[in-house]
C-alpha cells in the first residue's frame, strides 16, 4: 500500500468513526484529492461529493463564491480557499469540507504568487482553518504535494 493510499485510508477510518461526510472544492489538483479518497473501498460511506471549480465562473456558479471577491483577493488565496470549502458545504449534505486552489505550473505566476504557491482550506461547523504553502517541483509534484497536504491537514483539523 503506498503512502497516499495509507494516508486516504486513515482519512476514512477517522471520518467513519466520527460519522461524518466529506466533501471537496478543488481547483489546482482537478479531482485529485477525490480521486485517492475513492481509491479507498467503502469510501461511499465517508465521502459525499467533490466539486471540481477550475475556472472562475464555475467557482462562482457551484460554490457561491462571489465575482467580486475572486477580483479583490485573486482566485489563489487564501480568502477564496475559505469560500470553497464554506460554499462546498452550503451545496451539499457534508459535514466536512477541504479546497485547493493554487498555481502548479509551469505557467500562471503572478507578482507575489510564484509557481507552487497553494492554497488550503479546511471547514466544519462554522469553523474554517486556512493555510498557504509553497511548493517546489514540477506540475505533477506540486499537484501530488497538494493532494498529499490537503488530507494530513484534514487530520489535524479533525483531530
Amino acid at each position: 500500500m503506498d503512502d497516499l493510499t495509507q494516508l486516504a485510508t486513515k482519512v476514512g477510518v477517522l471520518l467513519t468513526e466520527k460519522n461524518i461526510l466529506l466533501a471537496t472544492a478543488e481547483s489546482c489538483t482537478g479531482g485529485g484529492v477525490a480521486q485517492a479518497v475513492t481509491e479507498i473501498s467503502g469510501s461511499s460511506i465517508w465521502f459525499e461529493c467533490g466539486f471540481i471549480t477550475y475556472s472562475n465562473s464555475s467557482k462562482s456558479e457551484l460554490l457561491d463564491i462571489s465575482p467580486a471577491l475572486i477580483a479583490q483577493h485573486g482566485s489563489v488565496s487564501e480568502e477564496i480557499a475559505a469560500a470553497m470549502a464554506e460554499g462546498a458545504l452550503a451545496n451539499c449534505e457534508a459535514h466536512v469540507a477541504l479546497a485547493t486552489t493554487g498555481i502548479a505550473g509551469p505557467l500562471g505566476a503572478v507578482p507575489g504568487k510564484p509557481v507552487g504557491t497553494i492554497c488550503f482550506a479546511w471547514s466544519m461547523n462554522g469553523k474554517t482553518h486556512t493555510e498557504r504553502l509553497l511548493f517546489s517541483g514540477d506540475r505533477k509534484s506540486v499537484r501530488e504535494q497538494t493532494v498529499v497536504h490537503a488530507l494530513k491537514g484534514l487530520l489535524q483539523f479533525l483531530s
